[in-house]
């Protein structure tokens, strides 16, 4: 299916009569969803309605750093109807094989500063000052970012430090940085600290800034993961887990599957199509759709 139309992608999905009479998905009466904790916000106000209206079937899902989803359906620690996750080359190296065969690509991210205004790191950054000057004067622990061991958000902030210092002539900048970041071990929690006051930003995604109401500074598109054309540049740095799972920078796609042995394959596969379908709340939510969706696999 790789480069299909975003109809025959859509079409596919509705294969089987997956979207007919409400109810008559499958056994039970829930989609249980396994998603990227930086999803939480978009599946449950913009997507989970979506499907329940649709489908007359309960949406029901849970959320956590991507590796940690990969991870609970590699050891059947979870058994969720559908797996998303905000690194699509995640998804392909983990569960492709023994727990999945295809994927759908919906949306892409930039990755930025999501900033309280009322800190010194806020102060400059709306002064016009460059964002890696704000966040080198800050206190250790003011910045945070995602745990780079259980969630691609924490390695793709580690990966843009890498890309930064070498496009800004930083010498040093990445690992200063990211020594003295709070390492958040739960992304949906990322931002309260935030809001709270306790830091004064933290590297996140566009649409988790808009999800909260937060100023956002977006990097350049040279270490944001949002462009293609910086493919090969993103690709020139890595990051290896405390599990050894080694992943270069590439652009930043969101992917959903519906995993082998699903208690109700035809309701996964409903609310895959819904939400690949969902293109203007995802677009509202800050995310990018177009060239979206995207077929993978058999």
């Amino acid at each position: 299916m790789r480069g299909h139309t975003r109809r025959s992608v859509l079409a596919g999905l509705a294969g089987g009569g997956v979207l007919g009479t409400a109810g008559c998905l499958g056994t039970s009466d829930h989609v249980s969803v396994l998603a990227a904790g930086s999803l939480a916000a978009v599946l449950e106000d913009h997507v989970g309605g979506a499907f329940e209206s649709q489908t007359g079937t309960a949406y029901r899902g849970s959320y956590y750093g991507s590796n940690a989803v990969m991870r609970m359906v590699e050891d059947r620690q979870a058994h969720p109807d559908v797996a998303v996750s905000a690194d699509a080359g995640l998804l392909r190296d983990r569960l492709y094989g023994e727990h999945a065969d295809w994927d759908v690509a919906f949306a892409s991210n930039a990755l930025g500063l999501a900033y309280s205004p009322e800190t010194h790191v806020g102060d400059r950054l709306e002064n016009g000052e460059p964002w890696y000057e704000a966040v080198m004067a800050a206190k250790d622990g003011a910045i945070a970012i995602s745990d780079p061991d259980l969630d691609p958000l924490g390695y793709r902030a580690i990966l843009a430090f890498r890309l930064a210092e070498a496009e800004h002539d930083l010498d040093g900048f990445a690992d200063a940085l990211a020594d003295a970041a709070y390492r958040e071990p739960d992304e949906p929690r990322l931002l309260a600290g935030v809001e709270s006051g306790n830091r004064a930003a933290a590297v996140a995604y566009r649409n988790m800034a808009v999800e909260r109401d937060l100023p956002f500074y977006q990097f350049p598109d040279a270490y944001n993961f949002s462009n293609p054309a910086y493919a090969s540049r993103y690709a020139s740095v890595s990051y290896t887990t405390d599990e050894g799972y080694t992943v270069a920078g590439a652009p930043s796609v969101y992917a959903a599957t519906v995993v082998e042995g699903a208690d109700d394959a035809g309701a996964g596969r409903a609310f895959v199509r819904v939400l690949a379908g969902t293109r203007g709340g995802l677009e509202r939510a800050g995310l990018r759709v177009d060239g979206f969706p995207r077929a993978h696999g058999d």
